[in-house]
């Protein structure tokens, strides 16, 4: 119980920040007495606390567009409201990460966990995270979304499905790429996770029902709860951070987290898998 309220508390404070909570979970569950990956399972079903978490800080936003694509779905709202607009939008970018997931199920569980996979994925994608916030427009604002760059997000967020990537951070890096501003950016990114992250963490629930696992029911429930009530503060920080400050804090943390990996891998502390 007390190493999964650990990888809990890692999921709430990662979750958000563009420094992947997968590779996170992924490596500390090696310096845990179990010594296990935690599972890409584990990982999915408390990724359900940490996206709940967005659900009750972005209430009023994921209402408003639910009523008004609905409303726009039965004639009620013009159809170019911004808000039934919005709701398209998630949906379009919802779908590269769903086909993708299904497509890459087994790799997505095996090999792409490799801790060389993940300590690669953090330098090479957060070098690619600090290049897209020190060339970017920033001058676009969410209002300027188009449906061929929800979809360029969606590709950006499946992304997320190898560890060490980020899902918060391969989307802001295509948004920050395609001149957005880094709130309107995070905001996408946030909303936009919405649907694949319920998806997929109800769909790992179910399929692990009743399976041998490193964490039992109750221990990953706990571990979910813990991930809720730390996520909602983390994204509170966050939203105040980026209107007025770099990303560079978060890439220069990536690259020696990578390095650290590759380091540890490489002496023999970590293996691979």
């Amino acid at each position: 119980m007390f190493e999964a309220l650990i990888l809990g508390l890692v999921q709430g404070l990662t979750e958000f920040l563009p420094i992947s909570s997968s590779a996170h979970l992924r490596i500390l569950g090696e310096f845990l007495p179990n010594a296990a990956d935690p599972g890409a399972a584990f990982t999915a079903i408390t990724q359900l606390g940490t996206e709940a978490a967005v659900v009750v800080f972005f209430w009023r936003d994921i209402v408003r567009i639910i009523r008004q694509w609905f409303g726009a779905l039965t004639g009620r709202v013009p159809r170019n409201d911004p808000d039934a607009r919005m709701g398209w939008l998630i949906i379009l970018g919802s779908i590269p990460i769903v086909v993708l997931g299904l497509l890459f199920q087994d790799q997505i569980e095996t090999v792409f966990r490799s801790l060389y996979v993940v300590a690669t994925m953090l330098i090479v994608f957060g070098i690619v995270l600090g290049l897209a916030d020190w060339a970017g427009a920033k001058r676009r604002k969410l209002e300027d979304l188009t449906y061929p760059h929800g979809v360029y997000f969606g590709l950006a967020q499946s992304l997320a499905l190898i560890p060490g990537v980020s899902r918060s951070g391969g989307t802001i890096t295509m948004g920050l790429l395609l001149g957005y501003e880094r709130a309107a950016a995070a905001r996408y990114a946030f909303l936009l996770a919405i649907p694949a992250v319920f998806g997929s963490g109800f769909y790992q629930l179910f399929k692990s029902w009743g399976e041998p696992a490193v964490y039992g029911p109750l221990e990953t429930a706990a571990a979910t709860v813990v991930a809720f009530v730390v996520a909602i503060l983390v994204i509170a920080f966050f939203m105040k951070w980026i209107s007025r400050h770099s990303f560079l804090p978060f890439v220069i943390y990536r690259i020696a987290l990578g390095t650290t990996v590759f380091v540890l891998l490489g002496t023999g502390v970590l293996e691979p898998f």
